[in-house]
């Protein structure tokens, strides 16, 4: 019986990988870093948690496919690829695989680690959505910084219709996460931590990614972990 429970997660495991790489939106390795990625978090959050990875994946997909050709042509995106490389992988998922396995050491923090792991998940997905579709429907764009016009594409420049968009993803996460340990405060906690990962990683982009110091894959890593980290400081605020 304990087998059978990890069959289908075994099934999905498999499909994605070989789906991933059958279209192009992982490289190999990245496909079998995901692989082991998605286990750590299974490992802390059973199958909410490979929802809330999942529902990242694929609306993440969704949103950097969206309208390529233009972005393309207007250079917002430097050309990146839709496909993901591992540290790109790496860089969304490590904080929620890391917490994976800190819920499983730690079980007795179970619930604050999960929370955690949703807030760096509502994060990744919001900086993903934001950026992505923010690009194509925002209308005016600010640095985060200073606040003045600045070119769309460009590191910390941010846009009132991408911001909310980013938030919708944070609510996507914390629906998921809701659904699958229980309706609260929490799912507030989640939309706050991921939206402040999200501007977290403008900060980071205007500031230090802007100049070089910081590459796109530590900045996303950096805006997971304050994600989380907020999480963490929501709950110790309320005395929870």
């Amino acid at each position: 019986m304990h087998l059978l429970h990890y069959f289908p997660l075994f099934v999905l495991l498999v499909l994605g990988i070989i789906i991933s790489i059958k279209t192009k939106k992982l490289t190999l390795s990245a496909a079998i870093i995901g692989g082991a990625v998605a286990v750590m978090i299974f490992k802390g959050a059973g199958y909410t948690g490979i929802s809330m990875l999942g529902a990242f994946f694929i609306f993440g997909t969704i949103a950097t496919g969206w309208k390529k050709d233009e972005k393309h042509l207007i250079k917002l995106k430097d050309d990146r690829s839709v496909k993901r490389n591992t540290g790109q992988v790496l860089a969304n998922g490590g904080v929620a695989a890391i917490l994976g396995i800190l819920v499983f050491l730690m079980p007795h923090k179970a619930e604050l680690l999960r929370l955690m792991m949703a807030a760096s998940l509502a994060s990744a997905m919001a900086d993903t959505l934001s950026s992505e579709l923010g690009m194509v429907y925002g209308r005016r764009f600010y640095n985060v910084i200073t606040l003045k016009r600045e070119e769309r594409g460009l590191d910390g420049v941010i846009s009132i219709e991408g911001t909310l968009i980013g938030v919708v993803g944070s609510a996507l996460i914390a629906l998921i996460y809701s659904i699958g340990f229980g309706w609260g405060i929490s799912f507030l906690l989640i939309v706050i931590a991921g939206t402040a990962g999200n501007l977290t990683d403008s900060v980071l982009g205007a500031l230090l990614e802007r100049k070089r110091y910081l590459t796109n894959d530590i900045v996303n890593f950096l805006n997971t972990a304050t994600a989380a980290l907020v999480a963490w400081l929501c709950v110790l605020i309320l005395g929870n």
